[in-house]
Formats: C-alpha cells, sequence, structure tokens
C-alpha cells in the first residue's frame, strides 16, 4: 500500500468495517494492519513480531497471532499459505471467496486478483467428485509483468 495518505485512509475504513461489525479495531490490531498496510512485501507473523516489539517490548507471538487471526476474519488482511505470511486485502467490500494469489518467484510480491470464473470452475470440479468445499484458496507460482520483463530470465 503506497503512501501515508493511503495507509490512513485503509485504517479508517477498517475502523468503520469493524465497527459495523460489532468489533473493536484496538490500538494493538490497528498498529498489527498497519504494519501489514505499510510493507511492500508478504510478512511472516516473526517478522511482524519483531517489528511490534520495536514499539511494545512486551509482545509476544500469541499477541502478534490473535490479533492476525482478527484481521484476517474481518477480511483486512490475507494469509498467504505458501509462504505462511500475510498481505493486506484490496478490496474488503468481496466475500473472500473468489480471491486468487499470483507470487512472483523472483521479487517475492504477490498480488491479489478476483476471478469469479476461477471460484466457479473450482465449485463446479468439486461438485462433480462430490466433494463440498469450505473454501478453497488459490496460489499461483510465476513471474510478475517487472521480472518477467527483465532480462536474466
Amino acid at each position: 500500500m503506497e503512501g501515508s495518505r493511503s495507509v490512513g485512509a485503509a485504517l479508517e475504513q477498517a475502523e468503520k468495517l469493524c465497527a459495523g461489525q460489532g468489533a473493536a479495531l484496538t490500538d494493538l490490531r490497528k498498529t498489527v494492519l498497519q504494519l501489514v498496510l505499510e510493507s511492500n512485501a508478504p510478512l511472516t507473523a516473526y517478522q511482524l513480531l519483531d517489528r511490534l516489539k520495536e514499539t511494545r517490548k512486551s509482545a509476544v507471538p500469541p499477541t502478534i497471532y490473535r490479533a492476525l487471526d482478527f484481521l484476517v476474519a474481518r477480511g483486512l488482511i490475507h494469509k498467504v499459505e505458501r509462504l505462511n505470511a500475510f498481505v493486506p486485502c484490496i478490496d474488503h467490500d468481496h466475500g473472500h471467496h473468489a480471491v486468487q494469489f499470483l507470487i512472483c518467484g523472483r521479487c517475492g510480491t504477490v498480488a491479489e486478483i478476483e476471478d469469479d470464473a476461477i471460484s466457479t470452475a473450482l465449485a463446479k470440479a468439486a461438485q462433480k467428485s462430490g466433494f463440498t468445499p469450505s473454501r478453497a484458496i488459490v496460489e499461483v507460482d510465476g513471474l510478475c509483468a517487472s521480472c518477467g520483463s527483465s532480462p536474466g530470465r
């Protein structure tokens, strides 16, 4: 997320979303969300914990995991399973059912896309097999446009 203005706007939007859900975006949760929003790359829980300890010396792993669980449950951030890391959600209004991640193997960027056709195709394939998915996480490894067009490929 670029710029302090957009981070500030995202934090305001997050507070409104949480309030609308009857949940509190506490100072700790807000700080963790801000760390994720300000990062240019996915962050693991322990990377977040190290950054959090700069302002909250007493922070311990359960502290960060509870905050992350809350933020994921509210759709404010996503966990990229393959990286075991967290990225901000680009759109708090989507249902989080049709989200896919494109992971660049060279620079490590993660792009979130939302393609309903992919989710529909997965649901149909699962149904044909008699399977009822509770959630589907689609993560695609490859090269982003910048890395794919740069020399040394």
